[in-house]
């Protein structure tokens, strides 16, 4: 979708990273809240919001600024057609809807980042836990919401990141116990696991 040029009064520093993460996390709880949940399945999640900012940043923390800027224009265009990325998602999950896009790209991107989780599960087992089914459908429902602009950002960052012998998820954890004022991920480890770090 086309739109005007923004001008210095309504628009924000698009190569600023954690500028754009909160203006990103700021359209996403604004969808999230207006989801129309259940009771059980989410509703208690929005009585939350700093949950989901903190969960959010942790996911937006690793990625590039090319893709956070794609991310945020898909954002803008969403609620410019009045569509809510979120509700979409959920609908997904529960698999409410048809698919909402084929693009190749998505299944590319979930494979690396299920291979990286099953790593990260085996290394942290007290720390990462959960369903990887789960976790896939959740990742997939999540990326058929992307613009193709936008899913080859990522694939770009996920490229990047295996040439580098990076694990974005385990990226995400530690930048998420670094805010959360833990040393490491391997000391949360240590302390779900009873160990004595001493």
């Amino acid at each position: 979708m086309n739109r005007e040029k923004p001008t210095a009064e309504n628009t924000l520093d698009r190569k600023d990273k954690w500028a754009l993460i909160d203006a990103i996390i700021e359209r996403e709880l604004k969808m999230f809240q207006a989801v129309n949940s259940s009771p059980g399945s989410g509703r208690e999640c929005q009585q939350r919001p700093d949950t989901f900012r903190l969960m959010r940043w942790m996911h937006h923390s690793v990625l590039s600024v090319g893709t956070l800027g794609a991310y945020l224009e898909d954002l803008e265009d969403a609620h410019a057609l009045e569509r809510n990325l979120v509700t979409e998602k959920y609908a997904r999950m529960e698999d409410q809807i048809p698919a909402l896009k084929e693009n190749p790209l998505i299944f590319r991107i979930a494979e690396a980042e299920c291979a990286w989780m099953k790593d990260l599960r085996e290394r942290y087992p007290h720390v990462i836990r959960g369903d990887a089914e789960g976790f896939r459908n959740y990742l997939v429902s999540e990326l058929e919401t992307y613009s193709d602009d936008t899913l080859a950002h990522l694939w770009g960052d996920v490229q990047a990141a295996t040439v580098r012998g990076l694990n974005l998820p385990e990226m995400r954890y530690r930048n998420l116990f670094k805010r959360l004022g833990y040393a490491s991920l391997e000391a949360v480890e240590m302390e779900k696991s009873g160990e004595n770090p001493g």
